[in-house]
């Protein structure tokens, strides 16, 4: 269950909607295809605490759906990392009153508190790795 939560918080972050100005919009998948080919070319440009802390909650919510066992700290690291982005951008929907980039992080929003009350109400039950 904790892996199918990890890939659905990594899918509903690369849903995230971005619009500016009156034609520029992206979807977040879009946006990290720029910066892969753009890092190639200058690694400087894409040091930024908005990319970077992403970027890192990906890696790490990755890193957890091949473990045998689900961490539970590289998850809310994970989901911390990736909610920085998320909450900046649904407060942005909200305060322009931007419907489409509102119910873009509606999905992880939901799944993030979804994976926090798992997290929490399976703390104290111990995790059987071994079958037995």
């Amino acid at each position: 269950m904790k892996r199918l939560i990890n890939i659905c918080l990594l899918l509903t972050f690369l849903l995230g909607y971005l619009e500016w100005g009156k034609t520029h919009s992206l979807f977040i998948f879009q946006g990290e295809a720029e910066i892969i080919l753009k890092a190639t070319n200058d690694f400087k440009s894409i040091l930024h605490p908005l990319i970077l802390l992403p970027f890192l909650g990906q890696i790490l919510l990755l890193y957890t759906v091949f473990q045998p066992v689900v961490s539970r700290r590289l998850t809310l690291a994970g989901l911390a990392c990736l909610s920085v982005l998320m909450l900046l951008l649904f407060i942005v929907g909200l305060l322009t009153l931007n419907l489409k980039i509102t119910c873009s992080t509606l999905p992880f929003i939901i799944t993030g508190i979804f994976a926090i009350r798992y997290n929490r109400n399976n703390m104290q039950k111990p995790t059987n790795a071994g079958g037995s």
